[in-house]
């Protein structure tokens, strides 16, 4: 697996974003808290893990059509660029993110809303070929809570606060938060989140599968990276083909989501990688309690 050091970076302005060059600094720059550069958005490359951090925490992290630009654009090139596997998402000062900023759309400049671009909150309504892991510290509510079910997993400190605010405003779920909320936790659970806009500890998140992991505060980004180090040190074709699958058979009747697991598991077989797994462990690796080496085995 390639490696590569880390750079913390702001992207330009915008929807415009380049992914930012591979330095060979000191991998603990990806713990480095950002500092207020302007820049909504700062990214950073540590490995094959592309971190990125919303970076408005003036606004408790608040989401305008700029921000949310960005994140898309940001994702895009995540996505696109071979040597990245896992993308991680986080919020500058202690806060995930608070929504779309309502400071913003009460001066009547609100995010982009169409059915055919890319969602209010930016990233929403892509569905990327990689997994990317939410790190949370302090709220996720409102448009933050619908970024955080828009992620594969949700890192959590146990200090955080996640719920559907908007509801107190008139601001309605238009970023995935009705359809992925009842999917991930369970319909009567999220008809409780959804109609309340209640505040929900990370501890009953956490029981209701919410959150993924918890973390002591503070520690959200730092666990989130050991779990994302975890990922991208699997074989990576298996790891997407599953992934994929997972996730198209919402949409599925079962008969052709068992066809579409297929299809996926052949394209896994036909890369080769089944066969340098099945070859390390015939050599002894993960035998008799010993440690497994995940090593990226791609085609």
């Amino acid at each position: 697996m390639p490696m590569f050091g880390s750079r913390l970076q702001s992207p330009p302005r915008g929807a415009c974003h380049r992914l930012p060059e591979r330095a060979a600094s000191a991998t603990n720059a990806a713990m480095t808290t950002p500092s207020a550069t302007g820049a909504p958005l700062l990214t950073v490359i540590d490995g094959p893990l592309y971190i990125v951090t919303i970076n408005r925490p003036e606004r408790r992290n608040a989401v305008d059509r700029e921000t949310a630009d960005a994140l898309a654009a940001a994702f895009r090139a995540f996505d696109g660029d071979p040597d990245l596997y896992v993308a991680i998402l986080t919020g500058a000062g202690g806060t995930f993110c608070a929504g779309a900023d309502l400071r913003a759309i009460a001066e009547g400049k609100g995010n982009r809303i169409s059915a055919d671009s890319d969602g209010p909150m930016g990233p929403t309504r892509m569905t990327l070929t990689k997994p990317v892991i939410a790190a949370i510290e302090g709220h996720a509510v409102a448009g933050g809570l619908e970024l955080a079910l828009w992620c594969d997993l949700r890192v959590a400190a146990r200090n955080a606060t996640f719920g559907v605010y908007c509801r107190r405003f008139g601001v309605p779920l238009i970023d995935g938060g009705t359809v992925r909320l009842p999917r991930l936790i369970g319909a009567a659970r999220a008809m409780d989140l959804i109609l309340t806009g209640r505040a929900v500890a990370a501890e009953e998140a956490y029981q209701w599968g919410l959150a993924n992991r918890l973390a002591e505060p503070g520690a959200a980004l730092a666990d989130a990276i050991t779990l994302a180090k975890e990922l991208a040190s699997h074989p990576q074709v298996c790891l997407r083909n599953d992934r994929a699958s997972a996730l198209a058979q919402w949409s599925l009747a079962a008969e052709e989501a068992m066809g579409e697991e297929f299809r996926l598991g052949l394209k896994t077989l036909e890369s080769g990688e089944t066969l340098t797994g099945a070859t390390r462990f015939a050599d002894g690796e993960g035998k008799g309690g010993a440690a497994l080496t995940n090593r990226k085995e791609t085609s």
